[in-house]
Formats: structure tokens, sequence, C-alpha cells
């Protein structure tokens, strides 16, 4: 496969991906093009994976994670929506409002602990391949899953407890 093919059949699929990492639809723009650079100066050792997506990935997850705060990031404080279609809620107000809490949820969580969350729950991939994605051990991995939903959910359950003394 060549370069040109693989991102031909592959960009939009890695655009998403980028959007769930970094939340926000210009900062994954940037990621996804530095990520491409890079897959193309290396583009030998690539495509001699045995899936090139896979290790496109975690060289996006592992450049992601080493990101340095800049001022796109403290720019941003509500996350935009990722492309996935999201099924309608019987409030369509209430249903923006929850994902909005979620991004700024998850836009809080530290860069690994995201990474690790993003790979679990939108890539579905096992905690093997999430360590392999990050370059962690498989208990460091699972580390960052368990502290990561710890946090979410005493966020989002703090949220929940204001809303229910409200009315």
């Amino acid at each position: 496969m060549t370069y040109e093919d693989f991102v031909n059949s592959r960009l939009a699929a890695l655009a998403r991906y980028a959007v769930m990492l970094t939340g926000d639809r210009h900062a994954a723009e940037d990621l996804v093009q530095e990520t491409m650079v890079r897959a193309q100066l290396h583009w030998k050792k690539v495509s001699r994976a045995d899936v090139p997506e896979r290790y496109v990935k975690r060289m996006m997850a592992n450049l992601y994670v080493d990101w340095k705060r800049g001022p796109w990031w403290r720019r941003v404080l509500l996350r935009a929506e990722p492309d996935a279609t999201v099924p309608v809620a019987a409030d369509i107000a209430e249903g923006a409002a929850d994902r909005d809490l979620l991004w700024t949820a998850l836009a809080r969580l530290p860069r690994q602990q995201r990474a690790a969350v993003v790979l679990r729950y939108y890539e579905d991939l096992p905690d093997a391949e999430i360590a392999a994605a990050l370059g962690c051990t498989v208990g460091t991995a699972r580390g960052y899953i368990s502290r990561a939903l710890v946090t979410l959910r005493s966020r989002l359950n703090g949220r929940d407890l204001i809303a229910e003394g409200a009315r």
C-alpha cells in the first residue's frame, strides 16, 4: 500500500479519532496533520507494520499525550461535537447539555487518562493494545482508565446532585 492510498482510504477515520482524543476539531486537524507528516517521513517502517492504521493511531496517541499545552489548548473550554452520529434525546436541549458536560469533563482529564478512555470506549481496544499504544504496561493502562472513570463519575454525579437539588 502506498502512502497516498493509505491517506485516501483512512484519513477520515483518523480525523474522527483525533477529534475524540483532543475534543476540538481544530486541534484534531493539527494533530492529524503533524501525525501524517511523521507517517509520510517514516512510511517504509509504517507500511511494514501488520496493521498500518493501528501504527499511525499509536503515533497519534503518543503525539497527543506528548503535546505541550499550547495556546490552542487553553482557549478551548467547550469541546466541539465529534462527527459521529448521536441518537436524538427526548429533550434536545438536555442531550446537548449532557454532551457539553461530558466533553468538559473529558477535557479536564490528564492526557494519558483521556487517551486511554478514548482507546477503550471509542476504539474498543483491549488493555494490551491500549498499553502498546500508550507505551506503558497493561496495569498502567488499566490504572489510567480506572482513575479516569472515577473522576468522570464524581464530576458527573456532582452535576446530577446539583440538578436534583434545584428541582
